[in-house]
């Protein structure tokens, strides 16, 4: 399991399981392994047999060696697409069932607005979400020719406007970012992005690990930045002339985690969703995700559904038993 929500992350996948009957060996991230330990006293706790849900402090060595034990029925994994696919390579040699939720590039489409602030605070929300650590943060902001160029202002001044403060008091909107390779690999890619030609419309740097709210323009297929994951508070801004090329730029990425739609005409909206290759589609929402909502991607960002019934039924075994 993942660091960048390391008590959430790990309910949504243990407690279906859990339900179901599973048992859990669970690896958290090296940079948290105390709130894992903390789960597993509340399952303690609450009953549960002792065994159910083992905390397990391994190397990704020792935990190659795990999944190849045959009394591993299956294994998930929530992280990178390195770690997703340094673990189904593992799983696929021994043919273990596998559950991936990796990362995502998610579009930001902006086709029509009747309040173009309320539509500009979504966005601002939908990237500075645990401070632009989230795998299904809006993260390309692809907006129609008549609305960009106010949409790209009051964006651009909205995200000047949150500074990045102290992450333990109530009111801060932005914190640091998790590591010092974090922060130095965010700014590898803005660096190179700009070396390629894109504009920095604001922020672009950092002061330790804490990070100004960044937006970039004029990016182009040609750069790494069109492809890449920008995993902390930096945002692209795309200007496309119609939905069709607002459509073909939202897909033209290796992932497929989330996407939103904002518009003001209904059938538009059903349409474009449709469209979209990806696990979800939120329209003139953000920040929505349920427990009883199945969470997941395609293509690169992943094989599986967390939460929800869903989730329930990724490691179940099927059996069917007729009766002559």
């Amino acid at each position: 399991m993942p660091w960048n929500f390391p008590a959430y992350q790990i309910v949504r996948f243990a407690a279906p399981n859990l339900a179901v009957g599973n048992t859990i060996i669970l690896k958290p991230a090296p940079q948290c392994p105390e709130s894992s330990e903390a789960i597993a006293q509340i399952y303690r706790d609450a009953g549960f047999p002792e065994g159910a849900y083992q905390n397990l402090l391994a190397t990704n060595e020792q935990i190659a060696e795990i999944i190849a034990d045959p009394r591993i029925q299956g294994v998930s994994v929530t992280g990178s697409e390195r770690a997703g696919a340094a673990v189904a390579e593992v799983a696929g040699r021994h043919l273990k069932k596998v559950a991936l939720e990796l990362g995502g590039s998610d579009p930001f489409i902006v086709l029509s607005a009747s309040d173009l602030d309320e539509v500009v605070r979504s966005a601002v929300d939908a990237r500075l979400d645990n401070n632009g650590q989230s795998c299904n943060g809006a993260k390309r902001f692809i907006v129609v020719g008549e609305l960009y160029d106010a949409f790209a202002e009051k964006f651009t001044a909205a995200m000047a406007a949150v500074a990045p403060s102290d992450p333990m008091q109530d009111d801060t909107i932005l914190g640091p970012l998790s590591s010092d390779a974090a922060s130095a690999r965010l700014q590898e890619q803005l660096d190179h992005a700009v070396a390629q030609g894109a504009t920095v419309l604001t922020g672009g740097g950092r002061e330790g690990n804490f990070f100004a709210p960044t937006v970039l323009a004029d990016v182009t297929p040609e750069m790494d930045v069109y492809r890449e994951e920008l995993f902390g508070p930096a945002a692209v801004l795309y200007r496309v002339a119609d939905e069709d090329a607002a459509v073909a730029l939202a897909n033209d990425t290796a992932f497929g985690l989330g996407s939103y739609v904002f518009t003001t005409d209904a059938e538009q909206a059903e349409r474009v969703a449709d469209r979209i290759e990806a696990g979800m589609v939120y329209v003139n929402l953000v920040l929505a995700d349920s427990p009883e909502l199945p969470f997941g991607g395609v293509k690169r960002s992943g094989t599986s559904r967390e939460l929800g019934l869903l989730a329930a039924d990724e490691f179940v075994n099927k059996k069917l038993i007729r009766i002559g």
